[in-house]
C-alpha cells in the first residue's frame, strides 16, 4: 500500500533538505559527530549567511538538531541511518543506465 500524501510530502521535504552539494557535505561531516557552525562554515567554504541558510533548511526538515554552548552553536544529525541512505544513493549513482534491471544494494 502506498504511503499517505502527508508522508510523501514529509519525505520530499527531507530529501529536498539534502539535495544540495553543500548540505550533503554538511550531513556527511556530521556523521562523524557534532560540529560547531564555525567548523561547518570553513568546511563548506561559504560565508556565514549562506551556511546558516543551509543549516536552517536542514533543521526545519528535521535532519539536524542544534545546541547553543556559550557563543557557539553545535549541530548534529538527528538520524544515524543517513549513512545507509547515502550508500544506497552512491550505488544508484554508479550504475550505468544500461544496468537498470539490477538491484543497487
Amino acid at each position: 500500500m502506498p504511503a499517505s500524501k502527508a508522508t510523501v510530502t514529509k519525505r520530499a521535504a527531507v530529501i529536498k533538505a539534502l539535495a544540495h552539494p553543500s548540505r550533503l557535505l554538511i550531513a556527511e561531516s556530521l556523521m562523524a559527530g557534532e560540529l560547531c557552525v564555525c567548523d561547518l562554515k570553513d568546511l563548506v567554504g561559504a560565508d556565514m549567511s549562506t551556511v546558516s541558510k543551509h543549516l536552517s533548511l536542514m533543521r526545519e526538515a528535521g535532519v539536524l538538531a542544534c545546541e547553543k554552548r556559550g557563543l557557539n552553536i553545535y549541530y548534529r544529525l538527528v538520524c544515524d541511518c543517513l549513512g545507509d541512505f547515502l550508500r544506497c544513493v552512491d550505488q544508484l549513482a554508479r550504475k550505468s543506465p544500461k544496468t537498470k534491471s539490477q538491484t543497487c544494494c
